[in-house]
């Protein structure tokens, strides 16, 4: 789901929105959530067709434990297995989107059972009919998800995840920000719970979506504490009062946006049942390798190693 034109709405997310300033101005003290150090390799798209092996020693020079990856740029099993392995990285998930899912299960799945991958996500949903997107304006896109949509959604989400538990791993769903869109008087994230089956479907909650779609990831953390066991982490920068409704969040690196993420991990601690967290970089305002030892800085602040 290829972001776009969206509301980002901070009334309701108050308890996790501050201004960058203060931010930046108060210490980072609390160690609240001892995981891995993760990063969603999404993040360096850009880098890793030129030098695959390379990036990834870099990444792990960083500190970086885990990964998270989001295509394998045609190297085999075999060859990411030994990238890995020589960056001392762990390869915990993989994502790939609903349409890829139903046209490549049995691949995907053979593929990353090879490397040792134990998490398969699905990264964005589907409309039940696609053709719809053929009369359907680019700016309306947002918004062409109906409540029968996200049903559909649900009831695949179960179908894959229980294929996937049968082939010896794990299945869930990354949300990007529409699904904090009301829709027919009902939150769609609040649907997919309701109808996903929790020994099937897992939920790896993008914090920062949840917040450009005018959500609270504290209280989704507090509301689903058993549903929730891997998170994104990204950061925005406030909206300023002057911009378009639908002009587009303009992307930070964590600690230099507008989004603490102390609450945010402090209620995820409560649960003890988040297993990773993934930091995403979509958009760089300095050098990438630059950008993300911010992003990791900022996380080993908050007690990740």
């Amino acid at each position: 789901m290829k972001p776009s034109r969206r509301d980002f709405i901070k009334t309701g997310s108050a308890a996790v929105v501050c201004g960058s300033v203060l931010m930046q101005s108060r210490e980072l003290r609390a160690k609240t959530i001892n995981l891995p150090l993760g990063l969603q390799l999404y993040s360096v798209r850009d880098l890793l067709p030129k030098d695959y092996q390379g990036t990834l020693k870099a990444v792990g020079s960083l500190g970086f434990r885990e990964v998270e990856s989001a295509g394998y740029f045609n190297h085999s099993a075999s060859e990411v297995k030994q990238a890995m392995d020589n960056a001392r990285l762990k390869l915990v998930s993989a994502h790939y989107p609903m349409d890829s899912l139903h046209k490549e299960l049995d691949q995907i799945f053979a593929f990353n059972k090879e490397m040792g991958v134990g998490h398969i996500i699905c990264s964005s949903p589907r409309l039940k009919d696609p053709s719809r997107y053929k009369t359907m304006k680019p700016a309306d896109r947002d918004h062409a998800f109906t409540l029968e949509d996200w049903r559909w959604n649900a009831e695949q989400l179960n179908v894959l995840g229980e294929k996937a538990t049968a082939a010896g791993l794990k299945f869930g769903y990354h949300n990007h920000f529409t699904e904090f869109y009301v829709t027919d008087g009902v939150v769609p994230y609040d649907e997919l719970m309701r109808l996903t089956d929790p020994s099937k479907v897992t939920m790896e909650m993008d914090c920062g979506w949840v917040v450009v779609g005018g959500g609270n990831p504290v209280e989704f953390l507090r509301k689903y504490p058993n549903r929730i066991t891997m998170l994104h982490v990204k950061d925005f920068k406030s909206k300023d009062a002057s911009a378009s409704p639908k002009s587009e969040p303009v992307v930070a690196e964590l600690g230099r946006g507008s989004i603490d993420y102390r609450p945010i991990f402090e209620e995820a601690a409560k649960s003890g049942h988040l297993k990773h967290i993934f930091a995403e970089q979509e958009a760089f305002t300095v050098p990438p390798m630059e950008s993300l030892k911010i992003d990791a800085d900022y996380l080993r602040k908050l007690g990740l190693s």
